[in-house]
């Protein structure tokens, strides 16, 4: 919804407002802190310089979800800048609230001969109406810091990660599909809930229903009258009476098929003669 950024001497604090949809009081937000770039912004004075704590933490997240009971997650978690933790909780009206925090910094061990100084301070606060504890924590899993400061001292993730040792290695097969032979943790991104848009009412009258067809209308049957039977005529002829002709002369001609003992000089003997 809009950005913050307050310069100090020792780096920059960016507070970035999130849409909230909530009955929670405040609202959502994601404050990033740079720290470390001496005498980058003269005369602004320097934020102060606090380590992750568990009586600062608590503090810091009563006050950012004031009147919610949180509880803090004791699960080791981890996204793609290291570990972080998170409180969740659920207010009296059903929303779902949590409070996220991390601290981005090289190990000690990675700083010598004055490199890798720096750090970052992550703070997020959601809640939301309808989405759950595993929607909003997705959103830990899915931001990605790109602001940076000159110069190699200012280097608050550490040494350059080496390839995957998995790469080339026997018995580790890369598939194509997503995420691989490693596991996705879970997806990235929840939908808020749409604003609440107030329109007129719509009146709509009620629809008659057309009226069903009626099946064609049979009226009672009326008996024909008995006509008198047909004087016949002098010259009329009986109906078995009519002779045959053409194709009808032919289908009732008999037809006599000798035997085939009865042909040649066999046909003139008595049995055949019958």
């Amino acid at each position: 919804m809009s950005v913050v950024e307050r310069k100090r001497g020792n780096g920059v604090e960016q507070t970035i407002s999130l849409f909230t949809s909530s009955t929670v009081p405040d609202q959502n937000f994601l404050k990033v802190q740079f720290l470390g770039a001496s005498g980058t912004n003269p005369g602004t004075g320097n934020a102060g310089f606090r380590m992750v704590s568990e009586s600062g933490i608590s503090r810091e997240m009563f006050a950012a979800v004031p009147g919610v009971p949180m509880v803090r997650s004791a699960t080791f978690l981890q996204n793609s800048y290291g570990p972080f933790g998170y409180g969740s909780g659920r207010s009296a009206t059903g929303d779902t609230c949590i409070y996220a925090w991390q601290q981005i910094r090289s190990s000690r061990s990675a700083q010598t001969q004055a490199r890798n100084f720096g750090m970052i301070q992550v703070r997020l606060r959601l809640c939301d109406t309808r989405a759950t504890e595993r929607q909003l924590l997705s959103i830990v899993y899915g931001y990605t810091i790109i602001g940076t400061f000159d110069g190699e001292i200012w280097n608050p993730f550490g040494n350059q990660q080496g390839t995957d040792p998995a790469l080339g290695r026997t018995g580790s097969p890369i598939y194509p599909d997503v995420g691989g032979y490693r596991d996705v943790a879970m997806p990235i991104g929840y939908e808020p809930a749409p604003v609440a848009v107030r329109t007129s009412p719509v009146v709509r009258r009620p629809v008659r229903p057309a009226p069903a067809a009626l099946p064609p209308a049979i009226g009672p049957r009326v008996p024909l009258p008995d006509l008198p039977p047909e004087t016949p005529r002098a010259n009329a002829v009986p109906p078995t009476a009519v002779t045959p002709t053409g194709q009808q002369a032919m289908a009732t001609t008999v037809v006599t098929v000798p035997s085939p003992d009865c042909i040649g000089d066999a046909a003139m003997t008595a049995a055949c003669q019958r």
